[in-house]
């Protein structure tokens, strides 16, 4: 996954692990757009992704990796009378830090980074534990370009890195129609 996390974490053993801790791409089949009515993939929004990934958080959690543990979606943020509502919230215990991951359902905007530099800053002030490395952030989107990230990403002085997820949608047309329709599946259950 691209990312500063080399030249972000101090302690360089950290480093490797948040690394070795994020995939450059997460398919999260479980979110079927087809069975919550959904039928252009263009009206898909960051909040219906983000309901689906709460009501099966579960199975995001596995895919996302090991130890992670919840602490809430649009998780509450103020500073300065300034007040945000970040998408989902966790804590990996091996990294022994908050990872907070921003949902965008196009592809990566520069901007994207700056807001993501925000929540880590007012996080990292208000929420971290005394105990606790530096937050991570992770931007999740449909798409980004890997060597723009790359290049863009360095500046910034807190650990990110940008991920991309598929959906099951995103299957090639033959692999999908090789598959069984859901109320066919859902009959033989």
């Amino acid at each position: 996954m691209p990312s500063n996390f080399g030249v972000t974490i101090k302690d360089s053993r950290d480093a490797i692990k948040a690394l070795n801790m994020f995939k450059d791409e997460y398919l999260l089949d479980f979110i079927n757009t087809e069975e919550i009515g959904i039928r252009d993939i263009a009206d898909i929004d960051e909040r219906v992704v983000e309901k689906e990934i709460i009501h099966n958080i579960k199975k995001f959690i596995m895919t996302f990796g090991r130890d992670f543990a919840f602490v809430g979606n649009q998780y509450h943020l103020e500073a300065f009378s300034e007040d945000f509502f970040h998408d989902l919230l966790f804590f990996n215990r091996e990294l022994n830090c908050l990872v907070f991951v921003e949902l965008k359902t196009g592809n990566l905007k520069p901007g994207y980074l700056a807001q993501l530099m925000t929540y880590l800053r007012i996080l990292d002030d208000k929420v971290k534990k005394p105990h606790e490395n530096p937050s991570i952030g992770i931007v999740l989107c449909k798409n980004a370009n890997k060597d723009f990230v790359e290049y863009v990403i360095q500046d910034y002085a807190k650990p990110m890195g940008v991920a991309t997820y598929r959906l099951s949608e995103d299957m090639p047309t033959k692999l999908r129609e090789a598959l069984p329709d859901v109320e066919e599946l859902k009959k033989l259950l």
